[in-house]
């Protein structure tokens, strides 16, 4: 979890800074409340009608203490189901609420849409959550399915029920590099909550001083086979170094990442290209790659490069979920 609001002294406070709502992905919210042995609320959006800001499976975990993960609707509707949370978790009985047409009326949505919410309580040995988490560790897609009293979670189509939504295994980001650029794309992707690894050959023997993100100083290519990037994971070669990048695209290649990004200018492109043409690889495989890496936003500084390496990484990322693997 990237995000800890356990410090807020009352839900009122939560809600004037929203923090809990940056965290979209509620296993880990899930996961760290198993953890404790403590029982959650989970509100599932399962169905809406009109411009709603959040689609359908949106959803948002509550512990005694108020929000602890998600968002749906923008902040209309969160107190409102928090309260709802509350009770939810004292008496075990899962509750469907409406907001907007058919709705309380004192709750407006501004959007004009209607919004329905399935919430419903999670003990901390629940087993479709653990199943859930099982999977996700095991970086096999999971589905879910959930009529508020009963759930199951799978790797085969669950039965027809009120909820009924795929969990991809959590987004990887592999960056082979060291300097500014590489560090300021780390940075940001461990901070929206990828799963993320630098490669740094023959670096320091002491990871960068940044928490959310693993370190490995082996060689390029050893170390992106190692980690066996699957459909769900980007690999960003932002390296200096001709011999490493080689290295890494070779092995980047042999993968089924969804991603593969290479930092240099189009000049270099074409001895890039007979490098691996060389090593065997094919039109087919070269098309695959981001070169030059990121969208063209004109950003000259590390923060501004690592911005358009992950809007093209999300931009990917997500076209690629929408295919399936």
């Amino acid at each position: 979890m990237r995000f800890d609001i356990t410090d807020v002294s009352t839900m009122a406070d939560a809600f004037d800074w929203p923090l809990f709502g940056l965290i979209d992905d509620v296993r880990s919210a899930l996961a760290a409340a198993r953890g404790r042995s403590e029982a959650v609320a989970l509100a599932t959006l399962y169905a809406t009608e009109g411009g709603a800001p959040r689609g359908v499976g949106a959803q948002m975990v509550f512990g005694g203490a108020g929000p602890l993960a998600g968002f749906l609707s923008g902040g209309c509707v969160e107190a409102d189901v928090a309260m709802h949370a509350t009770q939810v978790l004292a008496d075990g009985e899962p509750r469907r609420l409406t907001y907007g047409e058919g709705g309380p009326l004192d709750i407006a949505l501004p959007c004009g849409s209607r919004i329905d919410i399935l919430l419903e309580r999670i003990g901390p040995d629940d087993v479709a959550v653990g199943e859930l988490l099982r999977f996700a560790n095991e970086r096999v897609p999971a589905l879910w399915s959930s009529d508020g009293a009963a759930r199951q979670c799978s790797a085969a189509s669950p039965p027809p029920a009120l909820v009924t939504q795929r969990f991809d295994p959590p987004t990887r980001l592999i960056i082979v590099g060291g300097d500014p650029v590489a560090l300021a794309v780390g940075w940001l992707a461990g901070e929206i909550g990828y799963l993320t690894t630098l490669i740094r050959p023959k670096g320091p023997e002491t990871a960068p001083p940044m928490p959310l993100i693993a370190y490995e100083r082996s060689d390029a290519g050893e170390a992106i086979t190692a980690l066996s990037p699957d459909p769900w994971t980007a690999i960003c070669i932002l390296t200096h170094d001709l011999a490493v990048e080689h290295q890494a695209v070779a092995a980047a290649l042999m993968t089924p990442a969804a991603y593969i990004g290479v930092l240099g200018s189009r000049r270099r492109a074409p001895e890039r290209e007979a490098r691996l043409r060389a090593s065997h690889f094919t039109d087919t495989d070269i098309a695959r790659l981001h070169a030059p890496v990121g969208l063209p936003i004109g950003g000259k500084a590390p923060w501004e490069i690592a911005v358009a390496i992950l809007a093209e990484v999300v931009q990917t990322m997500n076209a690629s979920v929408a295919v399936g693997p």
